[in-house]
């Protein structure tokens, strides 16, 4: 089993600490981020499947990094202000499922911890029971022996402890070695990790994460230095990227350019369409309302800023004010802002549609059928919930439609819709041929209703399955698997195994039962030749005379084919 070997913690400091500041928690958080990224590589090869693209330490580590980004040179004291702004920024930021139930963790100890300038282990112990209880309710249908049991036990553990009169330090410690059980004992609780060997990832992950900050608690030094990151990588596809959080290419109000205003705002029962709604009434272009009821970060451009930060201060305390002059930019930016402008100019969509899409074939086919824009990632590059919100507020409509078509991506795509005005729907699709299927059945004469309804059903009639190289030797049931054998994956199950690839293909076929289907199309990864490609394609018709077989170059990074039957 690919347990990470037990990191024995030294014996604590002999004095107590009773009492955290925010600058403390800071130090912690940041530790603890800098632990995690430590050892993603060793998380990621948690994978219960020997693929190559392992992704929850990479998910979990960029999700705490965009948690950190705006928190290494904060000179905030309040705890509770520290923990919100984490819990804001890893929500931003939270990728693939592991990411997402992360930051909503992250969430619950910011609301424990809340209006608390300063925190004790019985505040702490509130606190991660409230970060239980919302990363349980992240979960349409929680699954034990995954973060989620982990999470828990920590919070049994936090309580315990805080009940036995320890001290912070001490309730981390019985946090840590709370967690480090409950990730070994994951494999009683979830037979498929037993079956692979491995524990939870993101259960390893979050425990990995709790250690780093006791390493801090308990003044240990040495932990690598993590950069913050914004997480943010490029929108690609028919529009000009998102023009939030970048410096070059803004929108100008009016013709004088007017002002940049960005601010967290917090207070109680904050309503975020009815802010963000009463913010553009008052002439804020380009303006972001996204957060909680109680804490909210706010991105406008204004010719007038004293007006919208009035209205803040009605609502409730205002934090990290930052004003820009964008007249004195206009000069340089004004090529970029005539870009913008010309993406403004475009017509208004009565639906416009957004895929997450990895690989240059795969890129040209969703253009091809008409998407309005493109989000790279998908298998080991997960776009942030950030990324995809983004590219819904560029789209030209208020009505979008997002194929997440990966089933890691899923849960970060849901939770833009509470953070956006626009209404936003997110099709189930788990493989890119699942997507390519679903935008094929868009009608642009039909309404938002029916279109959603169609691409939903689209997606189930289609079989997908994955050719690739097992990274790891493992064994799943009756299949034994070596590191390097070729293996398939029909609709997200393991099921054959050979260092044959010929082999592997007949057998993957067989297996997705291809001689029900009528349709199938091959799309051959960046690392197949043509030629090779096209030798499969006349196989599989010699055999399976009746297909209509198309052969597309996919440009897919890891898997050699991908193959949609329908």
């Amino acid at each position: 089993m690919q347990e990470q070997a037990p990191r024995t913690p030294p014996r604590p400091r002999q004095r107590r600490v009773t009492v955290f500041d925010g600058q403390d928690l800071k130090k912690a958080i940041l530790a603890g981020a800098a632990w995690l990224e430590k050892h993603r590589d060793e998380i990621n090869a948690l994978n219960v499947f020997p693929v190559p693209d392992g992704d929850t330490g990479s998910n979990m580590s960029a999700t705490m990094k965009s948690a950190i980004r705006n928190l290494e040179n904060s000179n905030e004291t309040s705890a509770g202000i520290i923990a919100a702004k984490v819990a804001h920024d890893a929500l931003l930021g939270a990728r693939g499922n592991s990411g997402v139930i992360l930051s909503q963790t992250l969430r619950g100890l910011a609301q424990g911890l809340d209006k608390k300038a300063t925190f004790n282990a019985a505040d702490l112990a509130v606190a991660f029971d409230e970060a239980q209880r919302l990363a349980y309710r992240a979960v349409i249908k929680p699954v034990e022996g995954t973060i989620l049991t982990v999470v828990r036990e920590a919070a049994v553990a936090a309580k315990k402890s805080a009940e036995h009169g320890d001290d912070i330090g001490g309730l981390m410690r019985e946090v840590v070695n709370a967690t480090r059980q409950a990730v070994a004992h994951t494999p009683e609780l979830l037979p498929t990790l037993k079956q692979a060997g491995v524990v939870d990832a993101g259960g390893q992950g979050f425990s990995t994460l709790m250690e780093g900050m006791w390493h801090y608690m308990h003044g240990e030094s040495g932990s690598p230095e993590l950069t913050p990151s914004t997480g943010n990588r490029t929108t690609t596809g028919t529009l000009a990227k998102p023009e939030a959080h970048t410096k070059k290419g803004r929108v100008s109000v009016d013709e004088e350019f007017g002002y940049e205003v960005v601010f967290l705002l917090r207070g109680e029962k904050l309503d975020v369409e009815a802010i963000r709604q009463s913010i553009i009434d008052m002439g804020g272009v380009s303006t972001v309302v996204a957060g909680d009821e109680k804490m909210l970060k706010v991105h406008t451009h204004t010719l007038t800023p004293g007006k919208i930060l009035d209205y803040g201060v009605g609502l409730g305390s205002l934090l990290d004010i930052n004003i820009e002059n964008l007249q004195e930019q206009s000069l340089t930016y004004e090529a970029e802002s005539n870009a913008e402008h010309a993406q403004e100019e475009q017509p208004q969509l009565e639906i416009a549609t957004i895929a997450v899409v990895s690989g240059s074939g795969f890129e040209q086919v969703f253009q091809g059928l008409g998407v309005n824009a493109l989000v790279s990632g998908g298998q080991t590059m997960n776009p942030s919930t950030e990324e995809l919100l983004n590219a819904v507020e560029s789209v030209p409509s208020n009505k979008v439609i997002i194929l997440p078509n990966n089933k890691n991506v899923i849960m970060s795509a849901q939770q833009v819709t509470g953070l956006t005005q626009k209404e936003v729907y997110i099709v189930p699709s788990k493989t890119m041929p699942q997507g390519v299927a679903a935008l094929a059945s868009f009608n642009f004469g039909a309404d938002f209703s029916d279109n959603c309804e169609t691409m939903t059903e689209a997606v189930q009639q289609i079989d997908t399955a994955e050719i690739t190289k097992a990274v790891r030797t493992v064994e799943l049931g009756d299949l034994q698997v070596r590191e390097g054998d070729f293996i398939g994956v029909v609709n997200g199950n393991l099921v054959v195994a050979s260092q044959n690839m010929e082999q592997v293909m007949r057998d993957t076929l067989q297996r997705m039962d291809i001689g029900s289907h009528e349709i199938v199309t091959l799309y051959y990864g960046e690392e197949v030749a043509e030629p090779d490609a096209q030798q499969i394609t006349r196989r599989i018709k010699e055999r399976y005379s009746h297909l209509e077989i198309e052969l597309v170059n996919g440009g897919q990074p890891y898997y050699a084919y991908i193959i949609s039957a329908e």
